[in-house]
């Protein structure tokens, strides 16, 4: 599948934020159900394809992808590894980073290189962090996928099956990527959305309310919607309804 270098610019439409949502919400009785250690940690991996297509946005993408975090690395307890893959097969991955400025140091520092995806190696790495300690969530941005689908898809029902969801946004609107990046996302038992200005900032509070009740259950997710904007509050109620 090749790369279109040309920006797209598809909007995220409101059944793109409540069909997130509802994913996220499927979550909350397995995330509930799993013992927590007090003061134990949340890892949560957020991955991105650094590739050449992404670069005519690269810029807005990445003050777009530091307000996704402006919310979810607030909270306590909750430790991100930023990754990315570009160039001849070179997949980075930071060290365990504890607060926002980090993140935002980490993603700044990042630029784009021709290559091709490596979206295996997103799913690899982070099955093989797990089996060391356990990641809550993987978080991934990306444009394209040149790769084997069945491959991926078989990489993403592992993660599905130790309960490790992947939340995957899509900058465009090539039809042939939502649809792989879909499969992925719910064969890991995640959510699939658009990536661009209009959705992030309601996305990264979703993001922040997921962070807090992976962290913390009901009672974090509840304290983290104090300090939202009522739109926000709206969906943080849903996530936390009793089905």
């Amino acid at each position: 599948m090749t790369k279109d270098l040309k920006p797209q610019g598809k909007r995220s439409t409101q059944s793109d934020v409540t069909g997130f949502l509802a994913k996220v919400e499927k979550h909350k009785t397995s995330l509930a159900t799993q013992k927590r250690e007090p003061g134990k940690t949340c890892r949560l991996i957020f991955a991105m394809d650094a590739t050449a297509s992404r670069q005519p946005m690269w810029d807005s993408a990445c003050h777009l992808q530091i307000q996704m975090f402006n919310a979810t690395t607030a909270q306590q307890n909750l430790s991100v590894q930023v990754c990315y893959y570009r160039a001849y097969q070179e997949f980075t991955a930071s060290p365990w980073l504890h607060n926002s400025e980090a993140v935002r140091e980490k993603m700044c520092s990042v630029s784009c290189l021709g290559g091709y995806t490596q979206i295996h190696k997103v799913l690899s790495h982070t099955l093989l962090e797990t089996k060391n300690n356990k990641v809550q969530a993987l978080v991934f941005v990306g444009d394209a996928m040149e790769e084997n689908l069945d491959e991926l898809c078989q990489l993403a029902g592992k993660l599905g099956i130790l309960k490790i969801p992947v939340f995957i946004f899509q900058e465009g609107s090539d039809p042939n990527v939502r649809q792989a990046f879909q499969q992925i996302a719910h064969l890991s038992g995640g959510a699939y959305a658009a990536f661009d200005a209009s959705s992030a900032k309601e996305l990264g509070a979703l993001l922040g309310a997921a962070a807090a009740y992976a962290s913390g259950g009901k009672k974090a997710l509840e304290q983290f919607s104090l300090s939202q904007s009522s739109k926000v509050k709206q969906l943080v109620h849903q996530i936390t309804q009793a089905p």
